[in-house]
């Protein structure tokens, strides 16, 4: 196995206060795709901790889990990057098998590499790299016409699944209703690493897709079934490293400021809400003003006022209950 540089993205109080590494995908799959094909950029690679490696600059986060047993993938950034993905991954272990691949989401800043990845693996009946995704990813690349060479063949409808690899426990939980309806989580118990995908990111507000089944409750939930995974190690440093969709890698404390942060802008939203205001009026009051230094985006594909009018739209047909 190559040798790599230790993750200079390990969480601090100084990398907490950063300024945002990049953009995140919209809330259509157009613009998922628009980012997807965007001009390749050089791709880093950090060793997280334990059996865990992450690859940075392919639209999204990729996670890497490498052992005796072989390579599992969790996600596989943009088209336009994965055959940069690829050699990545040889990088990092020019002779071990890819066996398993892990989608996140659906979104093809995800997924766009899955094609290449899996087609350059083998599983042990002979066939190519496994794409394991929950069911309803699997609906939503079908509207999409994907490839069904792309698309994640292996699914699940329960709440998770859980497997052994590597000499570690892998555990995979499906949270409903937050980025979109087919979101999971990630965790690798013996490296005690966590791969959110879209359900974490430190780079904006929260992407909330309602017209892929996502809402601003779920996220929440999300949230807090990875604080229940996640411990630190020290005075709420460390410990369980968190690798988001986009962004640099977290820990426990960088969940626990995401969701008191959507926590927070939700009930702000709700209580006008109920009191009858129009979506201009709620934009008005600006109440995400004071996480706008930390979160805020006035141009990509998602910005703060999609993310105000995501949560005023889940609150509003539901009469601003939460």
């Amino acid at each position: 196995m190559s040798v790599v540089p230790r993750n200079p993205w390990l969480p601090s109080l100084a990398l907490a206060l950063s300024v945002s590494l990049g953009g995140l995908a919209g809330t259509a799959n157009a613009q998922s795709r628009a980012r997807a094909a965007s001009a390749p950029v050089a791709l880093d690679t950090y060793h997280v901790q334990g059996n865990v490696y992450l690859i940075v600059g392919a639209a999204s986060n990729v996670a890497v889990q490498i052992g005796d047993e072989g390579i599992l993938v969790v996600d596989t950034g943009g088209a336009a990057t994965r055959d940069q993905v690829l050699a990545a991954i040889r990088k990092l272990s020019p002779d071990k098998p890819i066996r398993w691949i892990i989608n996140t989401t659906s979104d093809a800043d995800h997924t766009g590499g899955n094609e290449t990845v899996s087609q350059a693996g083998i599983t042990v009946n002979g066939n190519p790299a496994a794409i394991v995704a929950h069911e309803n990813v699997l609906a939503r690349m079908t509207e999409e016409n994907r490839p069904i060479t792309e698309m994640p063949l292996n699914t699940f409808f329960e709440e998770g699944r859980d497997f052994a690899f590597n000499g570690e426990a892998v555990f995979i939980y499906h949270i409903p209703a937050a980025h979109t309806d087919g979101d999971i989580v990630v965790y690798f118990r013996g490296s005690d690493v966590l791969v959110a995908g879209d359900l974490f990111v430190t780079t904006s507000y929260p992407v909330i897709r309602l017209a892929a089944g996502g809402g601003v409750d779920g996220f929440v939930e999300g949230l807090n079934k990875m604080l229940d995974v996640a411990v630190p190690k020290f005075l709420q440093e460390g410990g369980t490293y968190v690798i988001p969709g986009h962004g640099r890698i977290g820990d426990e404390s960088d969940i626990l400021e995401f969701r008191d942060m959507v926590v927070i802008i939700r009930d702000r939203i709700a209580s006008l809400v109920t009191q009858g205001k129009t979506l201009e009026q709620v934009m008005a009051t600006r109440p995400a003003l004071d996480y706008d230094l930390r979160y805020g985006n006035d141009n990509g594909a998602w910005t703060s006022a999609m993310f105000i009018e995501a949560v005023y739209r889940d609150l509003k047909q539901r009469g601003g209950s939460r």
